[in-house]
């Protein structure tokens, strides 16, 4: 079996082979003036970001979706890549959820859209991403949801013996069901504070400062942000440099699951990628227009994408 390049993780294997670094081997060996560009900028888009950790550097592997950089990696990789920046020197990275809604949103909302760009690590968390990368001939084999990078840490920080957590957003009620909760699920683990802002369109200066301070004061090695998008990504992105914690991860709805105030879908819902049907018949009025206009129209565009890189 060939090894792996250690650049890409690509096995760069006979010309005859069908795997994908076969396929990309022999596109870029006959002819790399004209293969270059669709890789690019769609196919088999791979950008290979640097985290730096004390001494190492930990490369992540990602897609092209719609010109945001979504990872191909596992869930477990991306709790291992979360964990290693808890343990470096580092501070303020963060994660952020992609799913068709939020990528359709970020195409029209000029500070949304930085705040992904400039995320450190992009989970594919809906179904349709999934979809999507399949259309595009990508690598994405899973969804990570914000689900999954919660529950994944706190299981990771209450087998190693502990770690500490912040948790900003939703409702004073929320927040207190979440800390009690905590204390039973994983008590290994220290909830080093609580905060829920005030309920506007927009933050004052004033308003951002507060959090900072608490925030910064209570220490945390993991900030954990429910504001619902697109709020809790711009905030975090124009935060981020201010705030004295390694990681920060924009979970949304986590909050209110976790506290049971809003039920999850039944897994099977979940492992078949239709969560988003349970919560529509739930909310219809805030969620018809995600499911019924955001999503068809960011299918499309991939479809266009799709057709216009052949």
């Amino acid at each position: 079996m060939p090894k792996p390049d250690p650049i890409t993780g690509l096995k760069l294997c006979a010309d005859t082979g069908s795997s994908f670094g076969c396929r990309l081997k022999r596109r870029l060996g006959t002819g790399v003036a004209k293969a270059l560009p669709y890789y690019l900028l769609g196919r088999y888009h791979e950008h290979l970001g640097t985290l730096e950790g004390n001494d190492a550097v930990r490369e992540i592997a990602t897609e092209s979706i719609l010109g945001y950089s979504v990872t191909t990696e596992s869930r477990v990789a991306c709790l291992d890549i979360i964990v290693e920046w808890i343990e470096s020197d580092g501070r303020g990275r963060y994660l952020v959820c992609a799913n068709p809604h939020s990528i359709h949103v970020a195409q029209r909302d000029q500070l949304f859209r930085h705040s992904f760009k400039h995320a450190d690590l992009v989970v594919p968390d809906g179904a349709g991403v999934v979809l999507a990368s399949r259309i595009l001939d990508g690598n994405i084999k899973e969804r990570i949801t914000g689900s999954d990078i919660f529950f994944g840490l706190s299981d990771i920080f209450s087998r190693r013996g502990g770690g500490s957590f912040f948790f900003l957003g939703s409702t004073t009620e929320v927040l207190e069901q979440i800390e009690r909760r905590m204390m039973v699920d994983y008590p290994q683990i220290r909830v080093v504070g609580s905060y829920s802002p005030p309920f506007r369109d927009a933050f004052s200066e004033g308003d951002n400062k507060k959090m900072v301070e608490i925030i910064n004061e209570a220490n945390p090695d993991v900030l954990w942000v429910g504001m619902t998008a697109p709020k809790q990504e711009k905030w975090i992105y124009e935060n981020r440099d201010r705030l004295n914690v390694k990681f920060i991860g924009a979970i949304g709805a986590v909050f209110d699951f976790y506290a049971g105030r809003i039920k999850r879908a039944h897994p099977v819902f979940q492992k078949y990628g239709m969560e988003w049907f349970p919560r529509l018949l739930r909310e219809p009025r805030r969620l018809w227009r995600r499911n019924f206009i955001s999503n068809p129209s960011f299918v499309f565009k991939v479809i266009r994408t799709r057709i216009n890189n052949r």
